[in-house]
């Protein structure tokens, strides 16, 4: 399996999706009340505003949650004052991991975050210690059975994606962020529902982690998803799917 999509990969593979989606709509509306504060609430000339609206639309969000949020965003409705504070650090066996949160409690976010990244051998990093080995991507999945691949293959190149490869049941399709939303647009336009459509940052070379390593990594980057106020969690790590199997 490759690094780009480890963790994406592994927490669908967990199987909470009732939990899940109502944590992930949170995030997508804390994203898109933030990115209408700091730019305004046309999404045409607010390119975070854009890609958080496409993103919740990717998530199946109802219209009137997203207008609700862009609305608390630009102050034409009531709604919490958050602060968007991004962690860096490193995990066990040198794993670079970002934390992006937004939180109404800075004081409470640090002190879960530090926390965390300690239990499991771990500690934080300065600004822009680990920061810019992160290059933002866009991550589409699709079922195997949805198309043929050389006509998926030609579908999504046509629309702008940079690659489409093979993962277990699914082709995970990868772009730009530019090139998100038309790639995304011409699958559903072709009749095909992504199952995940996201904006996500990757690095170009993860550490490859095994053993106990593996199994810490795994456990932090678990823990510092589940806090309420985290928005994303990127860690640069690469398992085996041997070792993801010893896991369970």
């Amino acid at each position: 399996m490759s690094g780009h999509s480890k963790w994406a990969t592994i927490k669908r593979a967990k199987g909470k999706a009732d939990a899940a989606r109502g944590k992930l709509f949170n995030r997508l509306i804390r994203e898109i009340t933030i990115a209408a504060r700091m730019g305004g609430g046309e999404a045409a000339s607010n390119p975070r505003l854009r890609t958080a609206v496409s993103a919740a639309r990717g998530a199946n969000m109802p219209g009137k949650n997203i207008d609700n949020a862009i609305q608390k965003g630009t102050g034409q409705l009531e709604g919490v004052n958050y602060e968007e504070i991004t962690f860096e650090g490193y995990g066990p066996g040198g794993v670079a991991v970002l934390i992006e949160t937004v939180s109404d409690n800075r004081n409470r976010i640090v002190g879960e975050v530090r926390h965390l990244l300690t239990k499991y051998g771990g500690n934080l990093g300065q600004t822009n210690s680990v920061a810019w080995m992160f290059k933002a991507r866009g991550i589409i999945t699709v079922a195997k059975e949805a198309m043929a691949e050389d006509a998926l293959m030609e579908l999504v190149l046509e629309a702008g994606a940079d690659d489409m490869v093979l993962e277990g049941d699914e082709y995970v399709i990868s772009t730009t962020v530019d090139t998100f939303d038309a790639v995304r647009e011409a699958l559903v336009n072709a009749k095909i529902e992504p199952a995940s459509a996201e904006i996500t940052k990757v690095v170009d070379n993860p550490v490859k982690v095994e053993g106990e390593n593996a199994a810490k990594i795994m456990k932090m980057v678990d823990g510092l998803d589940d806090l309420d106020d985290t928005q994303h969690v990127y860690a640069g790590f690469d398992l085996s799917d041997e070792e993801l199997s010893k896991l369970g």
